[in-house]
């Protein structure tokens, strides 16, 4: 039996990391717009990943038969790259909340010299070592981590698949 639910891995794999990575981003937002958390600096530099990797894997998905096989290999070694860095944020967030290490003085420090005149106009300022919302004991900082984590193993399995020449289907 050649054909099975696995058939072809490496599309397969790779349009669920896309849908994993809309659905987390999606989820970033909605916390934001509707949920009413303050995202802080970290947190907004979390979402670079998704914003440059989410077009890559597009693009990859929308022709991923008229690709090059070179240029499939480097646009998915590309996407995989950049959710690395996601993984690497996440985990490095969740660590400046949890105390392991510090975080950027941009949100975690005393901040500059500021006039009275400048309080017109203040936004609310979240720290970075500042959990907003946990679930489970994760913070959303985790939980990012381990979801660009997991795109970059489904993203893995759909580079192995290709180089182990299954055919792209």
């Amino acid at each position: 039996m050649t054909t099975s639910l696995l058939h072809p891995l490496d599309k397969k794999s790779a349009a669920l990391a896309f849908l994993i990575s809309l659905a987390a981003i999606l989820m970033a937002w909605s916390s934001q717009i509707f949920g009413g958390l303050v995202p802080c600096e970290l947190c907004l530099e979390q979402r670079i990943p998704y914003y440059v990797g989410l077009p890559i894997l597009f693009v990859v998905l929308l022709v991923w038969n008229r690709l090059p096989l070179p240029v499939w290999f480097v646009a998915m070694a590309a996407a995989t790259g950049v959710f690395i860095w996601g993984t690497y944020m996440g985990a490095y967030h969740a660590g400046v909340e949890w105390g392991f290490w510090p975080g950027p003085t941009a949100c975690t420090g005393v901040g500059d010299m500021m006039d009275f005149s400048a309080l017109n106009n203040l936004t609310p300022v979240i720290g970075c070592d500042v959990v907003q919302f946990r679930f489970l004991g994760i913070s959303l900082a985790g939980y990012n981590a381990l979801v660009s984590l997991a795109v970059v193993a489904l993203l893995l399995v759909s580079i192995w698949a290709q180089a182990t020449g299954r055919k792209r289907g």
